[in-house]
């Protein structure tokens, strides 16, 4: 299977970064990279997700899904693998968090893909997972994995990535595959 680059959004202190277009029955599988995300604010900000039926009028479909982390302290201080149940959303419409407290430093960014199975299906439910790896404030690497689906028959045809509050700066890439 080849993945074709669709869309290239490269964000400099903005509030979103949303594809609004050619997400249809073109590919089954669709893959988004963020690539050096970094949010202007220090230790507060969350990078998240969010899916839209109307073309992006509105991200609010409602969501369940699952979230695991991983996390090292630069200082080999600590080191934990655990189950996030307060980042799990349970049939909501909020947005799902992908990175937590973020780092804003030159140093401090974080990157990963989410991965959109068939979204123009109006039979079933929409899948989605997602894999990051980003620098958190209190100086640790962090691995948070997320996944779940869209609880809905409707097709999906646009997603955002915000941060909880304020802006960020990073590239993100939405390719096809089929």
């Amino acid at each position: 299977m080849a993945m074709t680059l669709i869309t290239t959004n490269t964000s400099s202190n903005a509030a979103s970064s949303s594809f609004t277009s050619s997400i249809d029955s073109t590919y089954k599988l669709y893959i988004f990279k963020f690539i050096n995300i970094n949010p202007a604010t220090d230790g507060t900000e969350k990078f998240q997700v969010n899916f839209s039926t109307d073309g992006g009028s509105n991200y609010n479909m409602t969501k369940t899904t699952t979230v695991f982390d991983a996390q090292h302290a630069e200082d080999d201080g600590s080191a934990t693998l655990s189950y996030e149940a307060g980042w799990d959303l349970a049939q909501s419409t909020g947005a799902q968090w992908l990175m937590t407290d973020m780092g804003n430093g030159a140093d401090e960014s974080g990157s990963g893909e989410l991965f959109l199975f068939n979204p123009s299906n109006t039979t079933y439910v929409k899948h989605f997972y997602a894999t990051t790896q980003y620098y958190r404030y209190t100086d640790q690497s962090q691995t948070q994995f997320t996944a779940g689906y869209i609880n809905s028959t409707s097709d999906v045809d646009a997603v955002q990535f915000t941060m909880t509050s304020g802006n960020f700066d990073g590239t993100i890439k939405m390719y096809g595959v089929g």
